[in-house]
């Protein structure tokens, strides 16, 4: 009977401390968050600055009330990021952001209202503001991009991939201000493709298979430009001496 009454007491004081512990808990979710609370991972090159000037908080905000999904879509945007979480923390108190940088593999420039910006862009096609690139490693025989354009994230991976995959050696990617866009090849010069970007997969095999046509028979020099806006009729324009 004893052992029973000590065993019913102690499960009442457990409870009590389980419903204290609770409640504080609770408690905290509703405290506010300041600037100082933001604890950043994985990246040294942002500050706690950084977050607030490139999202829509505003500081000091309760806890409970921050959406962090919305919170990383904005920062993974406006901080050129490959990835990014963030984590409402009871212990320690605060904001915890776990930031992952993208990589560039090539010089890149975009014009937004009028105004050129020099950045970066990574394999994926992503392009990368200065200030938001890390690691960068780049030398003067880098890739160049000129006119970057959010539609053409998909074609320039594409691109990037065969250039990885040592399929073709280009110099310059540049798309006009009405979606045109050139290559500039090492050994075949001037490569017109055009408008229709759902072609690139195919111009790309087209640019592949000339190249090593060209070379193996020694007439890459003699190439001027190469006209692939339509896949089944490629011209080859050579130069006239």
């Amino acid at each position: 009977m004893r052992n029973q009454q000590k065993i019913t007491k102690r499960n009442f004081f457990f409870l009590i401390l389980v419903l204290f512990s609770t409640s504080l808990l609770s408690l905290k979710t509703f405290k506010k968050v300041d600037v100082h609370n933001i604890r950043i991972y994985g990246s040294n090159l942002f500050t706690q600055k950084d977050i607030v000037e490139n999202s829509s908080l505003n500081f000091p905000t309760r806890l409970v009330f921050i959406k962090t999904k919305y919170l990383e879509k904005e920062l993974k945007q406006n901080l050129s990021l490959e990835k990014i979480s963030v984590i409402r923390q009871i212990l320690p108190f605060g904001l915890r952001v776990l930031i992952q940088t993208r990589t560039p593999v090539a010089y890149g420039e975009r014009v937004l209202n009028n105004e050129k910006i020099s950045g970066f862009i990574d394999e994926d096609g992503f392009f990368i503001e200065t200030q938001n690139a890390e690691k960068v490693t780049l030398g003067r025989s880098a890739i160049e991009v000129f006119g970057w354009q959010e539609k053409s994230i998909q074609t320039l991976s594409k691109i990037l991939g065969a250039q990885k995959n040592g399929e073709i050696e280009i110099i310059k990617i540049r798309f006009s201000q009405n979606g045109f866009l050139t290559l500039e090849e090492k050994d075949l010069k001037l490569i017109l493709l055009g408008f229709e970007q759902n072609l690139i997969r195919s111009q790309l095999k087209i640019i592949s298979k000339l190249k090593d046509h060209l070379k193996k028979n020694n007439l890459s020099g003699e190439i001027d430009n190469i006209d692939l806006t339509d896949p089944n009729k490629p011209k080859i324009k050579v130069f006239k001496p």
